[in-house]
Order: structure tokens, then C-alpha cells, then sequence
């Protein structure tokens, strides 16, 4: 247990450890934070998507029908 706190601590008082630690959080924040974004905004982006699908489907539908010959 001694040897694996002694390399903890080495790791964490080399620059190279301090700069991949606060990489590592950064990137823990960032992935938090869009996983927050998406569980929050899912349902409305969701309901958007199926509203604007709908739109779409039917105005190709009706153009197609006017314009074929």
C-alpha cells in the first residue's frame, strides 16, 4: 500500500500528472455537461424533430403530387 501512495504522490507532483489531471477533469466536466444538455433538452429537440419530420413528409408529398406530370 506504501509503494502505491508513494507513486500517487510522484504522479501528482510531476507537471505531467498536474496537466493530465486537470485534462481529466476538464473532460469529465465537458462530458458531464453535454449528458446534462441532452437528458434536459431531449424531449423538446425530440418533439421538434418529429414536428418538423412530419412538415417535411408532408410538403414533399404535396409537391411531388402537384408537380408529376
Amino acid at each position: 500500500m506504501k509503494a502505491f501512495v508513494a507513486k500517487v504522490s510522484a504522479f501528482a507532483r510531476e507537471e505531467d500528472g498536474v496537466a493530465l489531471t486537470e485534462y481529466l477533469i476538464l473532460l469529465a466536466l465537458l462530458v458531464g455537461g453535454v449528458i446534462g444538455t441532452v437528458t434536459a433538452a431531449g424531449g423538446n429537440l425530440s418533439d421538434a424533430w418529429g414536428s418538423w419530420g412530419s412538415w417535411w413528409m408532408s410538403s414533399v408529398s404535396t409537391d411531388a403530387i402537384v408537380s408529376t406530370p
